[in-house]
């Protein structure tokens, strides 16, 4: 059987993705893949996701040079969620959020609200033309 059809894809195609990073184990991002997102992830060692709103293959890093190195694949136990063990490339401290932060988990519930917790590091202007 093919890898890739051990993997429970939804209604839509598409499987969701967990990017948490292989050092630190912080969770950087959520995005979706499709059959073929996953496919070219695994061929090429970097994240490839699928774009809900733009409806096409997105390599993670392909505007902003913040790739991320894929390491390690892993499938949960009933196969419906990826989790990529990645190196987020391209600035020091890597940045994952198109926000210009580290991990786009930047906001923390408090007292009836939401707060960002985490600094902006790059001025999304500078990192998107």
């Amino acid at each position: 059987m093919n890898w890739l059809d051990q993997v429970k894809w939804d209604a839509d195609g598409l499987v969701p993705v967990i990017a948490q990073e292989k050092d630190s184990g912080d969770v950087l991002m959520f995005a979706w893949m499709n059959r073929e997102a996953l496919a070219r992830t695994a061929e090429l060692g970097e994240a490839v996701y699928y774009s809900r709103s733009r409806r096409k293959l997105w390599h993670k890093g392909e505007e902003s040079g913040h790739k991320q190195q894929v390491h390690e694949m892993r499938l949960d136990c009933d196969n419906d969620v990826v989790l990529l063990k990645i190196s987020q490339q391209g600035h020091e401290p890597g940045i994952a959020c198109h926000t210009g932060r580290h991990s786009c988990f930047f906001q923390r519930y408090d007292n009836g609200a939401w707060h960002a917790v985490e600094p902006v590091l790059k001025d999304p202007e500078s990192i998107y033309k």
